[in-house]
């Protein structure tokens, strides 16, 4: 009987037009078979009269908790800190989240960081700050490239299913799941219907790892093409970090005026009061790198102050 009550509350509370519930009569094996058979025939064959390219709900028509963004052009890269300040600065901070990380584990809360931005801004530099600060054990940086074969054969948000942390771990993600709003939207790799679907996937599912208990924190360094310029032509001169620099980097760059209003649309629909982007302003790769670690910090010290 308790079986029965949960069994009818679920197929209640789950059942929707897109995924429906079919019940069967289950007595005669034999034509439990052929009703479920039937079922899958009808179900496919109305699919396949479909517009296989159906857009869905859009981001502009969810009723998501959404930030007020700032346009990155008017993001303020003036913003510095002398070598001095920033070394006993990031010491102290660094001291603090390394407390901070530990609370974190004790409690079963786990942290989810996500970094994009342009080519050259310092994410690696960012994230090698905060890395020192956590417990090799309890956390995992995964850099994301381009889908192999097998990962774009399934839905673009499997392979980052996989490396999400475990209760009381930390994630680090290097570029994330936002590519199919930019690098896929301005290349191609997908039509439009899919990448601005996208927005609300993409919200629904840090919306479903919030409620689950994870903090998300999504970071965009921002520079100026001036600044970008600078750093790749030292890139280019500098032997050991020639690595660094691919002809990849300088096709991206002649689409910096495509990329950008891509990336502002990215900001304004999915900086949500769950998952939120931060703006860190690169130019200053010491400021920035500063900047991260006193939002995580903020962030955290706000989850652990949560009551129940």
């Amino acid at each position: 009987d308790e079986y029965a009550k949960a069994f009818d509350e679920m197929i209640e509370k789950t059942e929707t037009d897109h995924a429906p519930w079919h019940l069967i009569d289950a007595c005669d094996k034999d034509e439990a078979y052929y009703k479920i058979l039937e079922c899958c025939v009808e179900t496919i064959e109305a699919k396949m009269k479909e517009n296989l390219q159906h857009d869905g709900i859009r981001a502009d028509q969810m009723k998501m908790p959404l930030l007020i963004m700032p346009l990155l052009q008017d993001v303020d890269l003036s913003l510095t800190i002398d070598d001095e300040t920033y070394k006993e600065e990031l010491k102290k901070a660094q001291k603090k989240l390394r407390v901070l990380s530990n609370e974190l584990y004790l409690k079963k809360i786990p942290l989810i960081l996500c970094y994009e931005g342009w080519d050259a801004a310092g994410k690696g530099g960012n994230i090698k700050r905060l890395a020192a600060c956590f417990d090799p054990r309890g956390y995992n940086v995964n850099p994301t490239s381009a889908p192999n074969a097998y990962e774009a054969s399934h839905h673009y948000l499997w392979r980052f299913w996989r490396h999400l942390p475990k209760s009381g771990h930390i994630a680090v993600f290097d570029r994330t799941w936002y590519g199919r709003v930019m690098v896929e939207r301005i290349e191609g790799f997908c039509n439009e219907q899919q990448w601005r679907r996208a927005y609300n996937e993409i919200n629904e599912f840090e919306q479903d790892l919030s409620r689950w208990g994870a903090v998300i924190l999504k970071f965009w360094l921002q520079i100026d093409k001036d600044e970008q310029l600078k750093r790749f032509e030292e890139r280019q001169n500098t032997p050991e970090k020639q690595w660094k620099i691919t002809d990849e980097d300088w096709r991206n760059r002649e689409k910096w005026d495509q990329y950008e209003p891509a990336v502002n649309e990215m900001l304004r629909l999915t900086s949500t009061t769950f998952a939120p982007w931060m703006i860190i302003e690169s130019n200053s790769k010491e400021y920035a790198r500063l900047k991260t670690i006193h939002l995580v910090i903020e962030a955290i010290e706000n989850r652990l102050n949560q009551k129940g």
